[in-house]
């Protein structure tokens, strides 16, 4: 298993405890839970039970949908050994089931009860909650032998309604691991291991269109470009990333339409938008039900919050940073006629070429304790952001990402996503002075900025190199 070596050992640890132990895995959908927990617990499930994906609620089916649940949780109990009797009426019934059948079972080593996608389960006024709360808090948090361990992508509901619970399930989480996208050096990793030999400089690209997800790299197949592999996943003919992402917010929100103009709103700004910029481009008005929608959003990684460098702390900046989403809704939404090689021949286009130095600085954005240890500061406290600056009708400036240190020192990075070394010219040494001018404007006299140069192959030596303090290349993102 390629990456998740923190991940892996806590959950071996807690396996391996005397004590009653209840995890809760979670994190953006398609991230690797499922795979983490069957690849760490291989052979070593007593029970395994997956919710059924509310996406495919619509079909033909005289069914509820909590009829649906329960009858498939049984089918569980069944397949996994329990003898047939009746489908459940509710969830109190389907958890007394589940208790005999493991006490059936028990002989004094460790039961794991793994659950997958644990929000599914929980349909309108199934009273799910109240009866997984009963299972844990009065049968097995005293059965010092049960691990149960449960994963899901909607990840607003596993904070709210088990990680920050405040009823039954208030601080009964024994654990808690929010798996995170594969960096840039788990991706080369995982696509080594596949046989998939890509540059880094192409490994880069493949992070922006898919954002460090596992599962989207399991597409690529070895022997065929980058290019090659994002005409097969986006733009082919049966595509099968084409329909991911109205997939995906359909799979974990329960307003999965609201969620969708959120990320485009969010997503039409460079540097993201406030929230009333958000709301009058959405046409979502402005209230509980928008900061819902928002926090949840927050929570699945596919937005951020931030303040500009230099703005008032009432001043919230909203973010799109899922490169998967940003990717999507720039080229595979508009797309109106399937183009079999699109990528593949639009590859040098300028709407590409832009669209790669934008990309980058979300990269960047989501490697920044590796641009910090190149920095030598991984120990320093940091807040990081974009700043954008008009100083005349005529004249402004916009720095692609500050780093606010602790320690007396504003890194100001400049983000450029080349072929080759970046070369410094008399104009462009100009304009990082002036950077640097307005930005000391805005710091204490007490602290110093250093220019700060991001790029992928280095800075080339010449006469204005010196321009920048530091350089960060490419090789130091993919550092662990």
């Amino acid at each position: 298993m390629v990456g998740r070596k923190k991940e892996t050992e806590i959950l071996n640890r807690l396996y391996n405890s005397s004590k009653a132990q209840f995890v809760a895995v979670y994190g953006r959908r398609r991230v690797g839970k499922t795979y983490l927990v069957n690849e760490v617990f291989e052979g070593k499930i007593t029970f395994r039970h997956a919710g059924l994906s509310p996406i495919d609620s619509g079909e033909e089916s005289s069914d509820s949908p909590i009829r649906k649940q329960l009858k498939h949780f049984y089918n569980s109990l069944v397949l996994q050994g329990m003898k047939k009797s009746r489908c459940p009426e509710n969830w109190m019934d389907a958890f007394l089931m589940l208790e005999m059948y493991l006490q059936e079972k028990d002989d004094g080593t460790r039961q794991l009860i793994f659950i997958d996608e644990l929000p599914w389960l929980d349909t309108p006024k199934s009273g799910f909650i109240t009866a997984f709360e009963g299972f844990w808090n009065t049968w097995a948090c005293s059965r010092k032998n049960v691990m149960l361990v449960v994963c899901g992508s909607a990840t607003s509901w596993m904070t709210d309604k088990l990680i920050n619970n405040h009823g039954g399930l208030y601080n009964r989480l024994t654990c808690e691991i929010k798996l995170s996208p594969f960096s840039l050096g788990e991706c080369e990793q995982y696509l080594l291991s596949e046989n998939i030999k890509l540059s880094r400089y192409d490994i880069v690209q493949s992070y922006m269109i898919t954002g460090g997800i596992p599962y989207y790299l399991s597409y690529f197949r070895s022997g065929l470009s980058l290019a090659q592999n994002v005409d097969s996943l986006f733009f082919s003919k049966n595509a099968p990333l084409n329909g991911e992402f109205n997939r995906l917010f359909r799979a974990i929100f329960n307003n999965p339409d609201m969620m969708i103009a959120i990320i485009r709103a969010v997503g039409s700004k460079h540097y993201g938008c406030t929230r009333s910029e958000l709301a009058k481009i959405s046409g979502i008005s402005e209230g509980g039900t928008l900061t819902n929608a928002l926090a949840a959003l927050i929570a699945s990684d596919f937005i951020i919050k931030y303040i500009p460098f230099g703005c008032s702390k009432r001043e919230d900046y909203y973010k799109l940073t899922d490169s998967f989403c940003n990717f999507y809704l720039r080229f595979v939404e508009n797309e109106k006629k399937l183009n079999n090689d699109f990528w593949i021949t639009n590859i040098q286009s300028q709407e590409i070429i832009t669209w790669r130095g934008i990309a980058f600085e979300n990269v960047c954005f989501n490697h920044i304790e590796q641009i910090k240890k190149a920095l030598g500061i991984s120990g320093v406290s940091t807040n990081q952001s974009a700043w954008s600056k008009r100083k005349t009708e005529e004249t402004g400036t916009q720095i692609d990402l500050i780093i606010e240190r602790k320690d007396n020192i504003v890194n100001m990075c400049e983000i450029k996503f080349y072929g080759e070394e970046f070369t410094v010219n008399k104009n462009y040494d100009r304009t990082i002075r002036n950077r640097i001018s307005l930005l000391s404007e805005e710091i204490s006299p007490r602290t110093a900025i250093h220019s700060t140069l991001i790029t992928t192959f280095g800075l080339k030596y010449n006469e204005y190199s010196g321009a920048f303090v530091n350089v960060v290349d490419m090789d130091d993102l993919f550092e662990q």
